[in-house]
């Protein structure tokens, strides 16, 4: 695969549509995998990439502590979208978890909320990426929803040196909004990421070394 000119790639796709974003990423010639919180829009993401390619691995770290509303959505768009999912879950259940570490830390408590996120998060992603050794990451992060997120581009070299490619960088509330609109795409109203707590919080899978 030849070196990525990130300037050059960011300037050719700052306008173009989102799925000619997706097919670039898989015309680089690297192995490329999608990834998917099953959050609230997550199916916008999901729905842009399997119209382009449904065969482009689909990583979902599921922390073993989403809601119902979550689960039925997710085993939705799995079903209807045809995706080639991928779950990793963490290695201790989450009773067994909370049992030991007393419920999910706060935020506050910073050493036993990072431990948290290791375990149910970053420690499920790495084993993702030791199997699929992917050169290209599609992700659904926008500029908008954090502050280290304005400091990327719709192409972005991850810090384990994954180029991180993100269609809908750019988009806004409104566009995220339509899109689902658009294509009746089933949203997952009551949502909850333990390792973020609140909106504006990184979940640590775009900041881990």
């Amino acid at each position: 695969m030849p070196e990525l000119d990130l300037q050059q790639a960011n300037e050719a796709l700052r306008d173009a549509a989102a799925p000619d974003v997706v097919r670039w990423a898989l015309a680089q010639g690297g192995k490329t995998i999608a990834t998917t919180s099953m959050g609230r829009n997550a199916a916008v993401m999901l729905h842009l990439v399997s119209q382009v390619d449904p065969d482009v691995p689909t990583i979902w770290v599921d922390t073993g502590y989403n809601l119902r509303d979550t689960y039925v959505v997710a085993e939705r768009l799995i079903n209807d979208l045809g995706l080639n999912i991928h779950v990793y879950s963490p290695l201790m259940t989450s009773e067994r978890r909370n049992a030991i570490m007393g419920g999910i830390p706060t935020v506050d408590d910073e050493e036993r909320h990072t431990q948290f996120t290791r375990q149910v998060k970053l420690e499920p992603f790495d084993r993702a990426l030791a199997e699929f050794k992917p050169d290209f990451w599609l992700t659904g992060i926008r500029r908008e929803e954090t502050e280290h997120r304005k400091t990327l581009d719709t192409v972005s070299i991850d810090n384990r040196g994954i180029v991180k490619v993100a269609p809908i960088f750019y988009w806004s509330d409104d566009q995220v909004d339509a899109y689902m609109e658009a294509h009746k795409l089933p949203t997952c109203r009551h949502y909850f990421d333990p390792t973020k707590v609140f909106d504006g919080r990184e979940c640590g899978l775009h900041t881990a070394a």
